[in-house]
This record gives C-alpha cells, sequence and structure tokens, in this order.
C-alpha cells in the first residue's frame, strides 16, 4: 500500500510511519517542521530496505495537491495541524488557514490522486465542547459543540470530509483522539503534559498545574492510537470514532504518579487555569472497537514509564 502521512514527522506521525514501513507500506511524508523533528524519522530514513521519502512543504502551500496528485497514494493519513488550542484563541484566523484551508489542499491532493481513503486525525478533547459530567464518557451522539477555534476548526473540517465523500467519493474515517502522550512529544509545547512533566522531573524542577488540578484528561498511548489508525485504512468508512480509554485522569494524580515512578517527593506548584481548556473529558470508544476491533492496551503507568525512559535516553 502508498500512504501519505501529512504530519508525518510530528510524535504521532512518525510513530504511525514506523508501523507503516514495518509493515512493509510504502510512505511519503509531508511536514513542513515547524513543530515536526526530522530526528522523530531517524529510524525510517536510515534504513535503505525502506520506501520512504520526506517532503518538506507546508499543507498551506499549492504545491501539497501536486505532490499529492503526483504520489498516487492509496490512503492519506491526515494529521498536520495548527494544535494549539491557545494559539488558536489569540489567531484563529491562521489556525482556520492551516486546519481548514490546509486540510483542503489534502484532500484536493487525494480527489486529484484517485486516493482510496483519507484518515483523519480530529479532537475528542475539543469537539464536544464542555460537556456534563453525567454525560462522560462521551460517545460520537454527543453534540459537537467546541468552544475554541481549534475545536471548530476540527468541526468544520469534518463537513469537508463528508462533502467530498458524496461529491468526489473520496473515502474517510475521522479519529477523535484523547489526549494522546509517549515518546518523542515535545516537552516545550503546551498540549504534551505528560512529557512536560516527565522532562521537568528529571531534571529537578517544579512542575506547574494550572487550574487546581481536578480537571480531567483521556489519556491515551500513542502506539494505541497509531493502531486505530492502520485499522482505520480499511474500516470505518464514513465516520467519526472516538480514540480513548474511556477512563477519567485528573492531572493531579497523574503527577502523583508520575513523580512516584521518578523517586520524586517535592509537590508541584500551581497557577492559574488558562483560557480555554476544559474542566473534564473521557471518550467512550465503543464505536471504534465495534467498527476497527480497537480498544487501548497501555495503563497510564506503562505509558508514562516509557515517557520517562525516552526522556533519561536524552540526558545520557
Amino acid at each position: 500500500m502508498k500512504c501519505v502521512v501529512t504530519g508525518g514527522a510530528g510524535f504521532i506521525g512518525s510513530t504511525l510511519v514506523d508501523r507503516l514501513l514495518a509493515e512493509g507500506h510504502a510512505v511519503d511524508v509531508v511536514d513542513n517542521l515547524v513543530s515536526g523533528n526530522l530526528a522523530n524519522l531517524a529510524g525510517a530514513r536510515g534504513d535503505r530496505s525502506h520506501d520512504f521519502t520526506f517532503h518538506q512543504i507546508d499543507i498551506c502551500s499549492d504545491g501539497v495537491i501536486e505532490l499529492i496528485e503526483r504520489r498516487q497514494p492509496d490512503v492519506v493519513y491526515h494529521l498536520a495541524a495548527q494544535a494549539d488550542v491557545r494559539r488558536s484563541i489569540a489567531d484563529p484566523a491562521f489556525d482556520a488557514r492551516v486546519n481548514v484551508l490546509g486540510g483542503i489542499n489534502v484532500l484536493e491532493g487525494a480527489r486529484r490522486a484517485g486516493a482510496d481513503k483519507v484518515v483523519f486525525a480530529s479532537s475528542g478533547g475539543t469537539i464536544y465542547g464542555e460537556p456534563d459530567p453525567t454525560d462522560l464518557p462521551v460517545t460520537e451522539a454527543m453534540p459537537l459543540n467546541p468552544l475554541s477555534p481549534y475545536g471548530i476548526t476540527k468541526r468544520v473540517f469534518s463537513d469537508y470530509l463528508n462533502a467530498y465523500r458524496e461529491l468526489y467519493q473520496l473515502e474517510f474515517t475521522s479519529l477523535a483522539l484523547g489526549n494522546v502522550y509517549g515518546p518523542r512529544q515535545d516537552p516545550h509545547g503546551e498540549a504534551g503534559v505528560v512529557s512536560i512533566f516527565a522532562a521537568k522531573l528529571l531534571a529537578g524542577q517544579p512542575c506547574t498545574i494550572f487550574g487546581t488540578g481536578e480537571q480531567t484528561r483521556d489519556f491515551v498511548f500513542v502506539d494505541d492510537v497509531v493502531d486505530a489508525f492502520v485499522r482505520a485504512s480499511t474500516k470505518g468508512g464514513g465516520l467519526l470514532m472516538n480514540i480513548g480509554t474511556s477512563r477519567e485522569v485528573s492531572v493531579i494524580e497523574l503527577y502523583e504518579s508520575m513523580a512516584k515512578a521518578a523517586g520524586v517527593a517535592d509537590p508541584p506548584i500551581y497557577a492559574p487555569a488558562r483560557l480555554g481548556e476544559l474542566d473534564r473529558i473521557s471518550l467512550d470508544a465503543t464505536r471504534a472497537k465495534i467498527q476497527l476491533g480497537w480498544e487501548s492496551w497501555t495503563q497510564l503507568d506503562v505509558g508514562t514509564r516509557a515517557v520517562i525512559d525516552w526522556e533519561r535516553t536524552k540526558h545520557v
């Protein structure tokens, strides 16, 4: 199978690339390297037995349409995005350019290439807005009510996926991801709290919790998420599917578990809650289990230990 992975130098994208190459697929990565890192693709680039090509190009460029058309993929995995909720609030126009207009470029390329399918990385943490606690874990039947520009662009792009399916028979599956964590996640951004905590704990620096620490997230390990992407290449056509654990984990619970694993006894420090962040979320993944045969298997303590071990290797 021939695949294009947009955002393939990011931590989720590069992990997906490794999986696809290990299964013998041909992979083209599209990434502008603004948030992605070529180091994440060291294994993919270093093994000459792989059918792998890297293209440094922005999805907002018209050239990406021609590139995808020329490479003739069977499946396009679309992970490239402006993924910072706070930046989307500060600059919603930029957020829309990348996540909507850039996404349309990807769809156009896939359409012209005659691709069989687009598998899209949506956001289970934002598209449902702030659900009532009695509705947790949320199912895909929950009305989409995003409260940030980032979440809005994810919802809007879903409409384009549906339109391209009806107009051009371009199949899709949309995966509403929980809070994905794992090795390779950038600890210097704002999205990867697990990676941020790991880096600070190992450096002997205090960890900051924004808000009370009682806010909850659905933390799902990157290998589990990649497995869902691979399964979605041939299943779940026309569907939105939650990819999570169905379990709420508070930020303070996460910190205490990671501090124990790192051998740190110091408490965190607290700062005011940040604008646009949800109070509680967890995702019901029953549909993914039925349609994809998928469910998460990595326990939080195992996954966070993998992040801490990976972070340690960077300082050896």
